[in-house]
């Protein structure tokens, strides 16, 4: 076990964390895992091919332009509290869970450069993916941006991207490892549940991206554990986001169906 992890707890602090891991999930991330499971289920065996379905990220919520704005950022906000309810349950008397988990400014241009580097390694690769299970049937088509056209839309996107980022990063990379290792668990088990937890909230967009993002929380999870900083990863996952949904709304159409998206 790394150095600096408390020591496995007994008796009723064990069930009290257990009982508190199911609560956050079940308030957040695993919850989205177990609807993307109907849903991928509600998929196959819908009677039309897993290819030919669509799935679109960021939809608008209203055609009032105004009103849709104030829903988005309504969705964002409230999104994020998971966020704060883990890091106060991780706070300890003299020490900050924003220190404790590494989500803080530290080094900013190590920061920036490790979380470029992992948004590149996982980025480039997870386009390739996505456009590999497209051909073979098992991805759906994913709309990364539904939006409408606003002078707004760019910047909701970009706090889209940072939500997703700090929500799944905090949660999954963060939150979760800490307390699995506290409940004693070995590392394999804790990078394991980390990935499959990742990847199975993006069942809905089918196979592929589950395997995408579960290898993905492998390599997450796993730099978590070593350097005990989601701040890269934060880093890296808004960039991949941002490209994907910013991208989306500004690409020309041509573009876009040359990467296998409409």
């Amino acid at each position: 076990m790394p150095v600096g992890t408390p020591a496995v707890p007994e008796g009723w602090q064990r069930r009290r964390l257990r009982t508190e891991v199911w609560l956050v999930l079940g308030l957040s991330l695993g919850q989205s895992a177990v609807y993307a499971v109907v849903n991928i289920v509600a998929r196959l065996t819908a009677g039309t091919p897993l290819g030919e379905q669509a799935a679109a990220l960021n939809p608008s919520r209203s055609p009032r332009p105004y009103l849709d704005l104030t829903y988005q950022l309504l969705s964002i906000g409230f999104a994020l509290v998971p966020v704060a309810l883990a890091l106060f349950l991780l706070s300890e008397p003299g020490r900050r869970a924003t220190a404790r988990i590494g989500l803080d400014l530290h080094r900013p241009w190590r920061t920036l450069a490790d979380g470029v580097g992992l948004a590149a390694l996982i980025g480039i690769p997870g386009l390739g993916l996505y456009l590999l299970g497209r051909a073979l049937g098992i991805t759906v088509e994913v709309h990364a941006s539904a939006l409408n056209t606003h002078w707004w839309t760019v910047p909701v996107l970009i706090l889209a991207a940072l939500q997703n980022a700090l929500l799944e990063e905090v949660i999954v990379a963060g939150y979760l490892v800490e307390r699995l290792e506290q409940l004693g668990w070995r590392p394999a088990a804790v990078v394991a549940t980390s990935a499959l937890v990742r990847g199975a909230y993006h069942l809905y967009q089918g196979i592929g991206p589950f395997v995408g993002n579960a290898v993905m929380g492998v390599i997450f999870a796993q730099y978590y554990r070593r350097r005990r900083r989601t701040m890269p990863l934060v880093v890296a996952h808004a960039l991949i986001d941002v490209v994907a949904f910013v991208g989306y709304a500004l690409l020309p159409a041509g573009v876009l169906a040359s990467l296998g998206v409409k």
